[in-house]
């Protein structure tokens, strides 16, 4: 597989909402009949991701001619102080055929080079502490529990504890730092 990283087309939007509904039946599978209805609910569309503030990242194989083979969506927020943050929205991979081919690990190393050069020290996510897609694939990545979110995170946790995200399973904020010191 010739895998590249690159900010998303516009062309290439509209492949979005299938690749991250693609990842629906993981979840289902794991979490049974205690899945949640947001957990297994139509995606938004690429074109409204794109529409805020952030950047929209695509995994793109030549040989797979019928669009991206995964997405990452990053967030440009504003913590309560106002100073900027970098926050992981969504990142995910067209499944199964695409799964476990370090497509999900090429994502994520290109959204924290995105963020660092977007000047950001750090970037954040929410995601499921136990479900081995989730927690565990992040931490090893280098991201490990903010177990004091600041308030805009908090505020991104409540939102996900109103759509029941919690209901299946331990959920927390991870961060990864990010080495800006090779900046100019």
């Amino acid at each position: 597989m010739t895998l590249s990283v690159r900010p998303a087309r516009p062309s290439e939007l509209r492949h979005l909402a299938a690749i991250e509904d693609s990842g629906a039946a993981p979840f289902a599978d794991w979490f049974g009949e205690a899945a949640v209805p947001a957990l297994l609910a139509p995606a938004p569309s690429g074109t409204s991701r794109d529409a805020v503030d952030g950047a929209l990242l695509v995994a793109v194989d030549p040989a797979y001619a019928e669009g991206p083979i995964g997405f990452a969506h990053l967030l440009w927020l504003a913590a309560d102080d106002g100073a900027p943050t970098a926050h992981l929205e969504q990142l995910s991979v067209r499944l199964p055929e695409h799964g476990r081919r370090g497509v999900g690990t090429a994502l994520v190393h290109a959204a924290c080079e995105e963020a660092r050069w977007a000047g950001h020290d750090s970037l954040t996510l929410c995601t499921y502490r136990d479900v081995p897609w989730n927690g565990p694939f992040y931490r090893r990545l280098g991201f490990s529990e903010d177990p004091a979110p600041p308030p805009h995170l908090a505020r991104i946790r409540r939102h996900e504890q109103d759509l029941g995200l919690d209901r299946c399973g331990a959920r927390e904020v991870l961060r990864r730092h990010l080495d800006r010191s090779s900046r100019a």
